[in-house]
């Protein structure tokens, strides 16, 4: 098993891949999909407030919300892009609750730490890195003493 410093919850989210075969973890991912929720109303009124995440052919939007030290990710994904949903989710998840510092810790490969290499392309991949960066980078925005 690979030893990085993840949440417990991406932690148990990349074991339940890596205990599947290759065709069982692209089901996997789109099993994520259908458990993006829709947009909280304020965002749903106001898709400005959205960045786009330009690295992902599909048209993805995401925020991060810091709320008493706690990160919450915001995404919104098409249902047509189900592998991209599926991304956009697990870091929804895997991210909900976490702390700056254990958001900001997360392997910037992580993407790759599901085992999904072969079964998406890499123009996926390289999405949910994206994704993961922009995340990052709002994190570190929103949790500094100016932001």
């Amino acid at each position: 098993m690979v030893d990085a410093p993840l949440s417990d919850a991406l932690a148990e989210i990349r074991d339940e891949f890596l205990e599947l075969d290759e065709q069982n973890r692209l089901l996997l991912l789109l099993d994520f999909a259908n458990e993006l929720p829709e947009l909280p109303e304020k965002y749903a009124d106001h898709p400005d407030l959205l960045e786009r995440v330009v690295e992902c052919q599909s048209p993805v939007f995401l925020t991060v919300e810091i709320t008493h030290g706690a990160v919450t990710v915001i995404a919104s994904a098409p249902k047509e892009a189900p592998t991209t949903r599926g991304f956009a989710s697990i870091l929804a998840q895997g991210i909900e609750g976490l702390s700056s510092e254990d958001a900001l810790s997360i392997p910037n490969d992580f993407p790759q730490m599901l085992g999904l290499g072969r079964a998406v392309s890499p123009l996926r991949l390289s999405g949910m890195s994206g994704m993961l960066a922009r995340i990052k980078r709002q994190v570190r925005e929103k949790s500094s003493p100016s932001g």
